[in-house]
């Protein structure tokens, strides 16, 4: 939110603090771990599947009605799906990144705490296909609607060479149990490291805020290694001026 001059993020649909007002402003309704299967994230017993990603919009839209009117509401939402309508939209694809490399699988499936190749050369294979289909759907459409954002390279980079970003390890999870903090989920009662801002992974799955920053900055500011067919600032730049 800060990269694109938000003062504060747009609140969690959930949010005690989403009312009044600041309805007007947005709602997130986006939940870590999902995916288009139901099944997608089943170790995270608390996220928000994808269906009742709908059914909460649904719900936004009743509440907006609440609070300025239904024919104001129905403006609002109606607006911006006639901006999604008009092609003012840009759809930022990340592809998979290096799921080997985790410390969830350094931990059950790693001999020597290496990542692991078969599922390195999977996440790879994967990307290769997707970005090809990416680039021939912007060619059919005649327009770079679908950016490219290489979480792979973005990833490895500071997993390979976790010293020259600032980390002490790029295998050993802040929160966990286990070989590498990498079992099971991070609970009150896993291991905590003292200063998250030292590892590159803060549980099994997921990077640290601190690595997130390394990504973002790459994906506003990166060169053709990382974005394709642009980089988002660039991208920015050129939507404000048409």
């Amino acid at each position: 939110g800060q990269h694109i001059g938000l003062s504060e993020p747009t609140l969690p649909y959930l949010s005690n603090e989403l009312t009044g007002q600041k309805l007007l402003v947005g709602a997130n309704f986006a939940s870590a771990g999902i995916g288009i299967l139901n099944d997608t994230g089943i170790q995270f017993v608390e996220i928000l599947r994808m269906f009742q990603q709908f059914s909460m919009f649904e719900q936004y839209k009743e509440r907006l009605s609440g609070e300025v009117g239904e024919v104001e509401a129905s403006r609002i939402v109606n607006g911006a799906l006639r901006l999604f309508e008009l092609g003012a939209r840009r759809v930022l694809v990340t592809g998979a990144g290096p799921l080997g490399c985790v410390p969830a699988q350094l931990a059950t499936r790693s001999l020597n705490g290496e990542c692991v190749n078969e599922i390195q050369q999977a996440a790879q294979f994967f990307n290769q296909l997707l970005f090809q289909l990416i680039k021939d759907l912007n060619t059919q459409l005649g327009s770079d609607v679908f950016i490219v954002a290489d979480a792979y390279q973005m990833n490895m980079n500071f997993i390979t060479n976790p010293q020259s970003f600032g980390f002490v390890t790029s295998k050993i999870a802040c929160c966990g149990q286990g070989r590498f903090n990498g079992v099971g989920l991070c609970t009150a009662l896993s291991n905590l490291c003292p200063n998250r801002d030292v590892y590159a992974f803060w549980d099994p799955f997921h990077p640290t805020q601190r690595a997130l920053e390394f990504i973002v900055r790459d994906i506003f500011n990166g060169t053709s290694e990382f974005m394709s067919p642009m980089n988002l600032s660039t991208i920015m730049a050129m939507d404000t001026s048409i």
